[in-house]
């Protein structure tokens, strides 16, 4: 039985990994701000599933406030700390970048600090995003790729994450783990991704907006299998870094992990999919490309699969569907 600090509790990965860790007997302390970057409600509703757990206790509070952050950190008296807490979305950080800074920088900087001092810690695992390969050409993805050229604000601060905590576990020895998500979607998901946003207004019958016209692939990974390679992944602290083709070595114990489906799909036939569940025809806006958006994204998960035996495999139909039911029956869509 593992003691876990979780942030990000009351969010959408958080939420899941919530409930695993707990079924298998974790104690966990989640702490979360339960801000209004999208619908608190939802994000209220998911902690009133929690509060039925024995094992989970909840402590609300943001990151950049390093006494709340530091209060929590000494209840858990953790093992493992999962960090899963971010201002999150491309779009919104060309509005609001503050809240990025605030958040994503000096919000982990304070995590880490807190996991400097915290005695007996034998693994921090923090999310990370497949938005780090920002002008990447080369697919698929590899976590041996360069992640020089981010296009957004959330990719740049997401980039950072990966230095900084590297730079903390060589400096102060704290066996490490950042974990690449690539679009995670399912029940209980974020309003503000596409398959949400979408399913919504087909079933109301308003009009979506196909981005860059349609020409775009994602590498959408269902909830359940990111949730095993997180869990899977906080049980392995990793031992050494080593680059792949032997151009590095590093003596901190920290590794970086792609946790994607490897298996893009093209916009097109996402909705395609999303219209035969919901039974009936998207209205389509095709516009073009947006700031910080990229071409495709395509994970390698070879790191993965060798570090832990595990690979995202859920078809996106099938996701999709127990997505969809979600809905119908949390909104009383028809």
């Amino acid at each position: 039985m593992a003691r876990i600090l979780l942030t990000g509790a009351a969010g959408f990965v958080g939420f899941h990994t919530v409930r695993a860790l707990c079924a298998r007997g974790d104690d966990v302390v989640g702490f979360d701000n339960c801000n209004a970057y999208y619908d608190p409600a939802l994000k209220e509703a998911r902690l009133a599933e929690l509060a039925a757990l024995p094992n989970f206790t909840f402590r609300r509070g943001g990151l950049e406030d390093a006494d709340a952050l530091r209060a929590a950190m000494a209840e858990a008296r953790p093992d493992t700390v999962i960090h899963l807490a971010a201002q999150a979305g491309v779009r919104y950080s060309l509005t609001r970048p503050d809240a990025y800074v605030a958040s994503n920088l000096v919000g982990f900087n304070n995590l880490l600090e807190c996991c400097r001092h915290t005695d007996g810690l034998q693994h921090l695992v923090f999310a990370s995003s497949s938005s780090v390969y920002g002008a990447n050409t080369r697919l698929p993805f590899s976590t041996d790729d360069r992640t020089d050229y981010p296009v957004s604000l959330y990719a740049a601060t997401k980039k950072a994450n990966e230095a900084v905590a590297h730079a903390y576990s060589h400096l102060y020895g704290i066996p490490t783990t950042g974990l690449r998500f690539f679009t995670v979607y399912g029940p209980w998901g974020r309003p503000d991704m596409a398959y949400f946003s979408f399913t919504k207004a087909i079933l109301e019958g308003a009009p979506i907006k196909v981005f860059n016209h349609g020409r775009l692939q994602r590498d959408f990974t269902y909830i359940d299998d990111v949730v095993e390679g997180v869990v899977r992944i906080a049980d392995r602290p990793p031992v050494e870094t080593v680059g792949a083709d032997g151009s590095y070595r590093s003596d901190a114990r920290f590794a970086l992990h792609n946790i994607g489906n490897h298996s893009p799909v093209a916009l097109g036939d996402f909705i395609a999919i999303l219209e035969r569940l919901c039974g009936r025809e998207a209205i389509k806006e095709y516009v073009a490309m947006q700031p910080g958006d990229v071409h495709a994204t395509y994970a390698d998960i070879t790191s993965l699969r060798d570090a832990v035996g595990f690979e995202p495999d859920t078809p996106l139909e099938d996701g999709l569907a127990r997505f969809v039911d979600w809905y119908r029956g949390f909104h009383g869509a028809g």
